[in-house]
């Protein structure tokens, strides 16, 4: 997509001697950053919508669920509504096809990811040292510690990192050098159930399905919704109150 836009950009606008100039430097070895120097202020911001349409769109697609998306009939009907020409669909249709196609896609997306995330679970429960509580939590015990439990009410410091059934990382104090400091009762249901079960000095693996984390909603960029999540969870302190 961002091939076809400068294509189009090189036929409309005309370069400024100081395009010239920046290909001279370029020559003698001067790297700058690429500038195109429109003809008139209205081709500019031409230009720069374009860019920053490009870019939205481009986010957009990104997040359609399934991640399936024809880049060449999106510009076909795009071109169309812009040229107010005769279009295969009405606006209205449009939208309503649209809004169906993704509600039915986000549904199908939803359920993989649910399934997924149960067949792990069924999957792990029944690996040697896993446990699984009545909630659905699941942890190992890597190593005991011989402190104190801490109730709900009260302050902890952990060390933890956290990741998706993918392997992805999404977090960790561990590499921010930064232990993490909060009451047992304000973070999700998974760790606020697995810290109670910790003594002081413990490090446990915490295996928690969606409903314990992050639910339907996911956290920002960061954890998809319905996501099951591992944490390895190492409880530092009680912090005194």
């Amino acid at each position: 997509m961002k091939k076809i836009l400068l294509l189009s950009a090189v036929c409309l606008l005309a370069l400024s001697p100081a395009e010239a100039q920046k290909k001279k430097n370029k020559k003698a070895g001067k790297e700058e950053a690429p500038v195109f120097i429109m003809s008139n202020a209205v081709d500019s911001m031409s230009y720069a919508l374009g860019i920053s349409v490009g870019n939205d769109l481009l986010t957009n697609f990104e997040n359609i669920p399934g991640g399936e998306y024809n880049t060449n009939v999106f510009l076909k009907g795009f071109e169309t509504a812009l040229k107010k020409d005769s279009a295969l669909m009405t606006n209205e249709f449009a939208q309503e096809f649209f809004q169906s196609y993704m509600m039915k896609a986000y549904e199908k997306e939803t359920e993989a990811k649910i399934a997924a995330g149960e067949k792990f679970l069924a999957e792990n429960k029944e690996k040697e040292g896993v446990i699984e509580t009545a909630s659905g939590l699941q942890y190992i015990v890597e190593r005991e510690g011989n402190g104190a439990i801490p109730a709900e009410n009260d302050v902890v410091k952990v060390s933890y990192e956290g990741f998706l059934l993918d392997g992805t990382k999404f977090d960790s104090s561990i590499e921010r050098n930064e232990p993490l400091e909060f009451p047992v009762n304000q973070v999700i249901q998974g760790w606020s159930e697995g810290l109670q079960l910790m003594k002081v000095g413990s490090k446990y693996k915490f295996f928690i399905p969606y409903h314990l984390a992050y639910g339907e909603r996911g956290a920002g960029n960061v954890i998809p919704p319905y996501s099951t999540l591992i944490f390895d969870v190492e409880l530092l302190e009680i912090v005194p109150q």
